[in-house]
């Protein structure tokens, strides 16, 4: 067998192990936030067709807002400037958030790193938008009984049906809470980069893109070195993604941390990406799915109480 069938047996094997567990995330993901029916726009043939550089510009905005709020909070105790939350559509609050008392320097300076990158990505998107730019939705943030990230957590096993969650009561927590958005947003800017028309929109995009490629490298890097210790952190991290990946249909677009044996060499996933080392892509409505925390069409649930606001608004029925 050579080493290129040997790549392919190992990563076929780790399909195969996830698998199985998608029946149970798809029950319990079901009801864990509600929404009401709605129509998904990449459902309908030729749909995109209709959709404009400004609406994906907005869509991605309505994502800036919410990892922009989420480490403005966990790194600083503050969310974005007034001036930054503007815009057309229903302009809502955040639910939520305070900062995180980091116990590892490491992990405090990636948070800072990271909310400053963030809500540098709102500033520009706002400036490239300009009066087309959406206000920001309401966002629940909360590590409450009632907030999103527990919801997120008890559909995916992480937490008992009870249980809460808190993204900033811990470095290891916040590092769970920054893992649920950060493969999202690499996958969500992919999936929309062949929609853009402008080229200098998809520049940015592409750029933005990266810098989230970057991120989502931190926290799963910091995680796996963590879970060295605490093998509870990479179990945990895996059921994110298999919850996760239950959320956005059939297609297996997610994969954890835990180690793999590849040619018989223990190696790390840092990187989650295809059998041609290529990153995954989400269209805007599996992204809903799973920021809604519903596998249904809605337009509404989990982080986005109200919805976003733009004209991609519709997670996908799968």
């Amino acid at each position: 067998m050579t080493e290129s069938e040997q790549l392919l047996d190992a990563l076929d094997a780790r399909v195969e192990r996830r698998n199985h567990r998608r029946d149970f995330f798809k029950t319990a993901i079901g009801a864990a936030a509600a929404g009401v029916t709605a129509f998904s726009l990449t459902s309908k043939a030729g749909a995109q067709s209709t959709i404009t550089d400004a609406d994906i510009l907005n869509f991605a905005l309505n994502l800036e807002y919410l990892e922009a709020q989420f480490y403005a909070f966990a790194a600083n105790g503050t969310g974005l400037a007034s001036s930054q939350l503007t815009g057309t559509g229903t302009q809502g609050a955040v639910t939520g958030g305070k900062q995180v008392t980091f116990t590892d320097p490491v992990v405090a300076s990636y948070a800072r790193e990271i909310a400053a990158d963030e809500a540098a990505h709102v500033a520009f998107l706002r400036t490239a938008l300009g009066s087309s730019a959406v206000a920001q939705p309401a966002i629940n943030i909360s590590g409450d009984a009632n907030g999103a990230f527990t919801a997120a957590a008890r559909a995916a096993g992480v937490v008992g049906a009870n249980g809460t969650f808190d993204p900033y009561a811990s470095d290891e927590n916040f590092l769970l809470g920054a893992y649920i958005f950060e493969d999202v947003g690499v996958t969500a800017y992919k999936g929309a980069s062949p929609l853009v028309s402008n080229k200098t929109f998809l520049q940015a995009a592409a750029g933005i893109l990266a810098v989230e490629a970057y991120h989502a490298a931190i926290v799963r890097g910091t995680l796996y070195a963590k879970g060295i210790q605490t093998p509870a952190l990479i179990t945990a991290a895996g059921q994110i993604s298999d919850a996760r990946d239950s959320l956005d249909g059939s297609s297996d677009l997610d994969q954890g941390i835990a180690a793999q044996t590849i040619n018989g060499q223990t190696v790390s996933n840092i990187v989650p990406l295809d059998t041609n080392g290529i990153a995954y892509s989400r269209s805007p409505a599996q992204v809903l799915n799973i920021v809604y925390l519903n596998r249904a069409s809605v337009t509404l649930g989990g982080f986005f109480p109200a919805g976003v606001n733009g004209t991609l608004r519709a997670s996908a029925a799968n």
